[in-house]
């Protein structure tokens, strides 16, 4: 059983899951930074099930941009959130603020940040996978 295509896999089902839970369960509206990084993380879930169906360790060539993306994407998104002086440069122009908070645990703690936090662990699966297929 590959162990890293899996943990990615679970990874991203999870951020899928949580990102429509907030949304459709709590009616969180999604801001445009929002919606940039579900466009990274949904296709990962049906790209990283199918390599994980067939064992594809080749898969990191085509999650890893996405995945990296995703976390330059999710951290400009909680510096914005928590950095003041960047929200007068935001690209949140209309509807929702990209710098709004919904949820704010432990101080720290918010939508961006557990996309980052998905978006990072993926990345370094893809490149544990990446490092087992030079071996």
């Amino acid at each position: 059983m590959n162990k890293p295509l899996l943990f990615s896999w679970i990874t991203a089902i999870i951020a899928v899951a949580g990102s429509l839970f907030f949304s459709e369960r709590m009616g969180f509206i999604p801001c445009t930074l929002c919606w940039y990084q579900r466009i990274l993380m949904y296709p990962l879930a049906v790209l990283l099930g199918i390599a994980f169906y067939r064992n594809d360790r080749a898969i990191y060539k085509y999650v890893l941009p996405l995945s990296i993306i995703g976390m330059i994407v999710s951290t400009y998104h909680y510096a914005l959130q928590k950095l003041p002086t960047l929200q007068e440069i935001s690209v949140c122009t209309s509807g929702v603020p990209c710098s709004g908070q919904y949820i704010n645990y432990l101080g720290f703690i918010t939508i961006p940040f557990l996309a980052l936090i998905a978006f990072t662990m993926i990345t370094i699966m893809m490149f544990i996978l990446r490092k087992r297929k030079s071996l």
